[in-house]
């Protein structure tokens, strides 16, 4: 059987995974789980999904790959299905950074050392969370689509993270520390932007004018360009 496709934001979560058992978090139809025993990325893989047709749909994939051995699909809300200790690492793709935030919040000793998450919006709350929560950001990825996919991959990890050294806090933390130093021509055009359509709506003490500010001091980053 030939590997599923995936598209381009979980093509780089997927290049984000290495790990001995590997979690995926609403997983949907288990492609990313089904790529990364393949590849092998991981040598043991759980699918974590809470919605019936997408679990089921998850099964029929697994056994269509007769990977049943590799991977396992479990029904539940998050990181519950899971034993503390279980995984040493987990995807959670697709979602608000919101939504991830709180799965993450609400998962206590299941919780892994490392996550790999791709939001559907601003990855600023996770990264808020990550510095809050003992993980540093050891890589990103900004993939263009409908709109530009951060992808993440956060490790636990003891003292301040030093991707934010010598960087406009505010700036790193909405963009990203490591999209800042890459400085690559989508971050660009999200920054420039956010900064046209910022502008007109910025006003001393308003939150457009603190974004603006933000969008303003990555430009600065980027050169200026």
């Amino acid at each position: 059987m030939l590997a599923p496709a995936l598209d381009a934001r979980l093509e780089a979560v997927l290049a984000l995974v290495e790990a001995e058992a590997h979690a995926d978090i609403g997983s949907d139809h288990a492609h990313l789980p089904i790529r990364l025993i393949r590849e092998g990325r991981a040598g043991r893989c759980v699918v974590v999904e809470l919605n019936p047709g997408p679990l089921a749909l998850a099964r029929r994939n697994v056994a269509r790959a007769r990977l049943h051995d590799h991977i396992e699909v479990r029904e539940g809300d998050g990181f519950a299905p899971l034993l503390p200790g279980e995984v040493d690492s987990a995807s959670v793709s697709g979602m608000g950074a919101g939504t991830i935030t709180g799965i993450l919040r609400r998962a206590g000793e299941r919780l892994p050392p490392a996550l790999v998450l791709q939001p559907n919006d601003s990855a600023r709350t996770l990264r808020l969370w990550a510095r809050e929560n003992g993980h540093h950001l050891k890589a990103e990825r900004l993939i263009p689509g409908h709109w530009p996919y951060p992808v993440l991959r956060l490790e636990r990890r003891d003292g301040p993270d030093p991707a934010y050294a010598d960087l406009p806090e505010q700036a790193a933390l909405r963009y990203g520390p490591h999209l800042l130093r890459e400085g690559s021509e989508v971050l660009l055009k999200l920054v420039r932007a956010d900064i046209a359509r910022l502008t007109p709506l910025a006003a001393p003490g308003r939150t457009a004018g603190v974004e603006l500010d933000a969008a303003l001091s990555a430009l600065a980053v980027l050169g200026g360009q």
